[in-house]
């Protein structure tokens, strides 16, 4: 049923549940097959992207299917392989790399998992041209969302892209990934309940705007794959193919919002202050191993603040100085100018204390009937060998409450990490999660 919801997603013919005309994504085609061997070409040419095709890899995912998709797209025009040395990072100056190398292709083809995929898809968006991915792995979630995480003058952003016109996934490719990367898919997918009730937070207490529907296009599969994270490292191609599944949906969710919001909040916000700051020495993690941590600090955190007393509000209290003596001129103006924009203070802050204090049962019951409890979650990964705490991951104490404390100083999302600080709940909460 969730392969039929995509295909009336990409028709434009699969209503909104919040109302309106049918959902309209950019992405023309998507193909979830056992094995596309032999096929790659077949798939792509109905898209018409012209006959210059600009396919990037890196060294491993060139050996994994890059070649194969290499030879396969040569029978529709002419190739340029742009084989990044390495592992990539996902900066300006990879972005720039890429630009220069494809400067003449027609479209541009990723071959990879989330690094070389936002490469890619900010890069074509920077020039106005196509773009296609092989997916080499079920990592992250962003294949087919609009955004792109990249890092400009140390500051990690989510950035204006574009959608794929195509997404082909080759399930044995997939279930052959290194088992850390399918958790870290796993990790990806699991930060829906935090993520949503993030969201709701801020909509319910500062009348921001939301959607259900990112979350409705998840309801089928995330059952399903919550119960099947085991059969996932055992090869099973259904469980895979219900993550892949969660995966482009959640993608599609934010794409049709415009944003990332709907699957990145709090628990992006920690980990993204991790990969600003933390000791390269520490041992490498993937983003989706981060989630799946953070994910599960975020939720014992809402559960804190919403099975406790109702908040008590205060000013936000920082200023842009402080900010700059924290983090330094460059970095530490670029994150006040994010932050400023949710801080309370004035008319805001007392919008939010009348809201409290008129209805925070109503808001509390709200968003916990959209959640997961913490310790659900945490099975989820342990069942698939996925790591459940900073322990894990090799992030000092120390530093792992740092970052709970300062995560929410990076972006202008208001979120479960803004409440308790502004309540002043978030340092205590800190130091026991």
């Amino acid at each position: 049923m969730s392969q039929a919801l995509i295909d009336a997603l990409i028709a434009g013919t699969l209503s909104d549940p919040d109302g309106g005309a049918p959902l309209q994504v950019a992405t023309r085609s998507v193909v979830i097959e056992p094995s596309l061997e032999d096929a790659e070409g077949e798939v792509v040419k109905p898209l018409q992207l012209g006959r210059h095709f600009a396919v990037v890899s890196d060294p491993i995912t060139h050996e994994i299917l890059g070649a194969r998709v290499e030879h396969a797209l040569n029978g529709l025009g002419y190739v340029s392989r742009i084989l990044l040395t390495g592992r990539p990072h996902p900066d300006e100056e990879t972005v720039q790399r890429i630009r220069a190398a494809a400067a003449s292709a027609d479209a541009l083809v990723a071959v990879g998992s989330g690094t070389i995929n936002d490469l890619c898809k900010y890069a074509g968006a920077q020039d106005g041209k196509p773009y296609i991915v092989f997916p080499t792995a079920p990592s992250m979630n962003g294949y087919t969302s609009v955004n792109a995480a990249i890092t400009i003058h140390g500051h990690k952003k989510s950035l204006t892209a574009q959608a794929p016109l195509g997404v082909f996934i080759d399930l044995s490719i997939l279930s052959a990934a290194p088992a850390r990367m399918i958790r870290s898919g796993l990790g990806d997918s699991l930060c829906r309940p935090t993520a949503q009730a993030d969201w709701l937070l801020a909509h319910l207490l500062l009348n921001q705007p939301y959607r259900t529907m990112p979350f409705a296009l998840l309801a089928e599969d995330e059952g399903q794959l919550f119960a099947s994270s085991q059969a996932l490292l055992e090869g099973d191609i259904e469980a895979m193919a219900a993550l892949v599944r969660t995966l482009l949906l959640s993608g599609f969710g934010t794409a049709i919002c415009g944003s990332s919001q709907p699957a990145s909040q709090g628990e992006h916000l920690i980990s993204h202050f991790v990969d600003m700051f933390g000791d390269p020495s520490w041992p490498e993690s993937f983003h989706g191993e981060q989630i799946g941590v953070t994910t599960l600090m975020m939720a014992r955190l809402q559960e804190r603040m919403l099975d406790g007393i109702p908040p008590v509000l205060h000013p936000s209290g920082a200023d842009e100085e402080e900010f700059v003596r924290r983090y330094g001129e460059s970095l530490g103006r670029s994150c006040w100018t994010e932050f400023v924009d949710k801080r309370l203070e004035g008319e805001r802050l007392s919008r939010a204390r009348e809201r409290v204090a008129d209805s925070w049962d109503a808001i509390r019951n709200t968003i916990a009937s959209i959640t997961k409890p913490w310790e659900l979650l945490a099975d989820v990964l342990r069942l698939a060998g996925a790591p459940t705490s900073h322990d894990d991951l090799g992030w000092p104490r120390a530093f792992s409450e740092r970052a709970i404390r300062h995560a929410r100083d990076i972006r202008s999302r208001y979120t479960f990490l803004d409440l308790a600080a502004d309540s002043g709940r978030l340092e205590p909460i800190a130091a026991l999660l």
